[in-house]
């Protein structure tokens, strides 16, 4: 299974790295330094899918790509 793709960005307003998976919704998470968002968005990632499961909803396949990759 091919996995999903993570944005990862500065937010001026937030002082701060937002890291967040398209193909989740709602699935983003905060960090003082890139590192520290993509971890903490791997751990929101991992508690999206686990309530997804609690509650039979599905989880979606990896879909997202950057519009970089769609070129051909």
């Amino acid at each position: 299974m091919r996995d999903y793709h993570i944005n990862l960005f500065f937010s001026e307003e937030d002082e701060g790295y937002i890291a967040d998976i398209p193909d989740l919704r709602h699935c983003s998470a905060f960090g003082m330094t890139p590192e520290e968002a993509l971890r903490e968005v791997l751990r929101a990632k991992e508690a999206w899918m686990e309530a997804a499961r609690e509650h039979g909803k599905p989880i979606p396949e990896p879909r997202y790509r950057p519009v970089i990759y769609q070129v051909a």
